[in-house]
């Protein structure tokens, strides 16, 4: 019954709306409370019975927040496109949530890309800068930091192996391309990376790990998923969980992976989530705690477990317990049986890491018996009533239906009513200080110097908006006779500017120049400051101004970028003005399209594969005679290393048994690169063999498939790896062995259901006149469709080329035998949903009905 729930996440798709509400009140009282007469919170926390204590014995309480998006394909935390993070930080703040649960995959740990969905301008200025060409993971750090410095905590979740928008679809906490060996070892990465992450109090910002995301044990109809030890129940496939291994069994992986994190930091909470099924009975995916009663999870380090449910209500999944007679005492009920009853009987600290629902009035309070109002209104009441609850609200997320915010991630939630239910739970925290406020950006813009006499000029500038509320801005002025100059306390004429005005009196000479930075303030402290300027010329009669199209620029190692210096006459001025930047960093060149230029000059800026890296400011200097201007912009340069890619010239490769193949593999150099790579196969069927026409390559070698008359048949991923030295690159090839002598087989597809965008469809084999005892299906798309999750099936898609391998429990097919229960949801472009004309079945192509 949970294929259609595999995902607790509820994506409606970002709107790209842009508000402002403020909550300025709130921001500017925690402002002023930033230093508590007590540290209620204090240093790393750990349990008694069931209640989390902090490190000096007082008790605490975790009432956050959910705040997703590491754990996504676009590998960076949501809502960056339309506001300053910092923004975000001190709303989740000053809404009273006390801690951040932050979901990550295991792919973004292992490879650690480049976003690009951080923002850049929105309505109210440039916004988030400072994240332009960092990994994910040094994303990460800042939110983790930036939350630490104003009191709040983060609760680490790994969501999911490969990057997706939903759990992990097997119900386990492992894939084949992320095994149980991986995940440890990603939490021991993360777990080393976060520890020394502090508050400005010395408290630890990450004050846990959520080990995984609702593991569960029923895929469809089959329990091939999670279980938890002492479980004997027959349930379909399911014959008991044993009681050792880790390959179903929930609670000793769990186990695992906790001793391992603890074995770096011994004084971090272990957050471990329940299954769906134990014992016959089912609740929600990673909700069934009941296991825990006669078999806990026990730890090397004690006092450091807390057991995690999640639940939803019926507008996610109608359970049995959703009914017209449905009563708030019977839903109390169901949750002491699943989880309330470990912390009723004191055995440990119980955190429901996801609740949540839509914005209506009715989803949020209801009378209606079996709505998702009473539901939400019950759950809300019942863990206000039992004070040691822990909670997380999902989610901050202004793209999920169950979003706190809207999509412009404003201060004010899209529903007071739910802000004020969620409000009665919450749980005050000391430490911290102040606001979050951002680095200011490196943003040059020109301003204007008027002339009064010849003792005065009036000074006038354009300011970047400020993102975030009760952050203060103010300007230095420094000046000098001489253009170019740098700016220091000998040259500053005044500091702590509030407007964006000055006027600079008592001048003696006809030429002075003008630098402008800007200072971002909290109470006092300066956190950053920043050149926003450039110089320009005071009591002369004419001349010109130089602004730059791109303010700020980037470049990788080994590429080029362009930025266009427009020149704009003032006072009657009609010469030409000769162009040259300075502050190029080492390995960076630049050449002028049009120069001297009479209104725009393009600068080509090229970086060799060894330029130097980092944020570096370009002064651009414009001459006439004896005038002069300039303007600046920022270079950042990143790191882009020399290498190879691997593309093979058929993805998906066919051979019979008995017989050859070919297969050409293509070598493309990368930024430089110049070696030679040798390449070799790795996961080849038993059977087959492989040779090189051309080994080692600098282009291509042809590749040559030998299938053995026994050669195992079915499809298998073919890994071919180029090695140079320390560099190596990987490309796969889906390698389908056919028989020989192909037995007659037949595949009936149905669709159902299907909607404008979505359909399912089942899947049964019908096998030929030979047995098998492992299977792999493969068909092609004839219309873009996209598989979303499949169940009683390994499933993996390379464009429009789908491979299903069958699962450990129903790879044996009789002769002349029937297997059912194969389907999966998918995506389609709503005008054609073709069934595909030919489906193989290790390798034989089959009867499509």
């Amino acid at each position: 019954m949970y294929q259609s729930i595999h995902s607790s996440h509820r994506y409606a798709g970002a709107r790209r709306l842009r508000g402002y509400g403020m909550l300025v009140l709130a921001v500017c009282l925690l402002a002023l409370g930033a230093s508590g007469a007590w540290a209620q919170g204090t240093g790393y926390w750990h349990t008694s019975g069931n209640k989390i204590l902090d490190a000096n014995g007082t008790e605490v309480r975790i009432a956050g927040i959910n705040w997703y998006g590491f754990e996504t394909t676009d590998f960076v935390i949501h809502g960056l496109p339309t506001q300053d993070y910092h923004t975000v930080l001190n709303t989740i703040k000053a809404l009273g949530y006390n801690v951040i649960r932050m979901p990550f995959s295991n792919q973004l740990v292992e490879s650690n890309p480049v976003p690009t969905d951080y923002g850049a301008s929105n309505s109210n200025g440039f916004i988030n800068t400072d994240l332009v060409g960092e990994t994910s993971l040094q994303i990460m750090d800042k939110i983790i930091q930036n939350a630490g410095n104003i009191g709040l905590r983060v609760i680490l979740d790994n969501h999911r192996s490969e990057a997706g928008n939903s759990n992990e679809a097997n119900g386990l906490w492992y894939t084949s391309a992320y095994p149980q060996a991986n995940w440890i070892a990603d939490w021991q990465t993360m777990v080393t990376r976060y520890s020394s992450f502090k508050d400005p109090q010395g408290d630890p910002v990450v004050i846990g790990v959520d080990l995984r995301n609702e593991p569960h044990l029923l895929i469809g109809s089959i329990s091939s998923g999670a279980c938890w030890t002492g479980d004997t129940a027959t349930n379909g496939a399911y014959t008991g969980c044993p009681t050792s291994n880790t390959a179903q069994n929930w609670p000793v992986a769990a186990a695992a992976a906790g001793n391992a994190v603890l074995a770096i930091n011994p004084k971090l909470l272990v957050f471990v989530e329940g299954i769906d099924c134990y014992d016959g009975s089912c609740d929600w995916q990673g909700g069934n705690l009941a296991g825990v009663a006669t078999n806990p999870v026990t730890l090397n380090v004690a006092n450091q477990v807390v057991y995690s449910p999640h639940d939803y209500g019926p507008n996610l999944y109608r359970q049995p317990w959703f009914t017209t007679t449905t009563t708030d005492a019977s839903l109390d009920a169901i949750w002491a049986k699943y989880w309330g009853y470990i912390n009723t009987a004191g055995t440990a600290p119980v955190w429901v890491g996801e609740f949540g629902t839509d914005n209506t009035t009715s989803d949020i309070e209801s009378t209606v018996a079996g709505s998702q109002g009473q539901w939400f209104q019950g759950l809300t009441s019942y863990i206000a009533a039992n004070p040691t609850l822990n909670w997380t609200y999902w989610a901050l997320d202004g793209e999920d239906d169950y979003g706190l915010l809207d999509s412009g991630y404003d201060p004010t939630p899209l529903s007071a009513t739910k802000q004020s239910l969620l409000a009665v739970m919450q749980f005050p925290l000391t430490g911290g200080g102040g606001l979050a406020c951002p680095v200011p950006a490196l943003v040059p813009q020109n301003f204007a110097g008027t002339p009064v006499s010849s003792s005065q000029v009036n000074l006038s500038w354009t300011a970047v908006a400020q993102p975030v509320a009760g952050c203060t801005v103010t300007y230095n002025i420094f000046r000098s006779t001489t253009g170019g100059f740098t700016a220091s306390s000998t040259n500053q004429i005044a500091t702590g500017v509030t407007g964006t005005t000055y006027a600079d009196t008592g001048l003696t000479g006809s030429t002075q120049y003008y630098y402008v930075s800007k200072s971002v303030d909290v109470t006092g402290t300066t956190q950053a400051s920043s050149q926003i300027g450039v110089e320009t010329l005071a009591g002369s009669s004419s001349g010109f101004t130089l602004a730059p199209s791109s303010p700020s620029l980037s470049i990788t190692q080994g590429k080029t970028a362009t930025d266009t210096i427009t020149v704009t006459d003032a006072g009657g001025f009609t010469g030409s003005v000769t162009l040259a930047a300075t502050g190029l960093p080492s390995g960076v060149t630049g050449v002028w399209g049009t120069n001297p230029t009479t209104g725009s000059s393009v600068l080509t800026l090229t970086a060799t594969t060894t330029a130097t890296t980092g944020a570096f400011t370009i002064t651009v200097t414009g001459t006439s005679g004896s005038t002069t201007a300039h303007t600046t912009f920022v270079l950042n340069v990143s790191t882009s290393a020399a290498g190879f890619t691997l593309a093979p010239s058929a993805a998906a490769l066919s051979v019979t048994q008995g017989k050859t193949a070919t297969d050409t593999v293509t070598v493309t150099d990368v930024n430089g690169f110049t070696g030679s790579v040798t390449l070799t196969a790795t996961g080849l069927p038993s059977g087959v063999t492989v040779a090189y026409g051309t080994n080692p390559t600098t282009a291509t070698s042809v590749l040559t498939f030998t299938a053995s008359a026994t050669a195992t048949v079915g499809t298998s991923t073919v890994t071919i790896t180029g090695t140079s030295g320390t560099t190596t690159a990987t490309t796969t090839i889906a390698l389908t062995v056919a028989s020989s002598t192909p037995s007659t087989c037949t595949v009936d597809y149905v669709i159902s259901p299907q909607n404008s965008s979505a359909f399912g469809a089942a899947i049964t084999i019908v096998n030929g006149s030979t047995a098998v005892t492992s299977w792999t299906l493969t068909w092609t798309f004839a219309n873009g469709q996209t598989i979303s999750s499949l169940w009683n099936g390994i499933e993996t898609q390379s464009g429009t080329a789908v491979t299903v391998k069958n699962e450990p429990y129903n790879g044996s097919i009789a002769a002349g035998g029937t297997l059912t229960g194969i389907g999966f949801n998918g995506t389609w472009n709503g005008t054609t949903n073709a069934i595909p004309t030919a489906i193989s079945l290790n390798g034989t192509v089959c009867t499509v009905n």
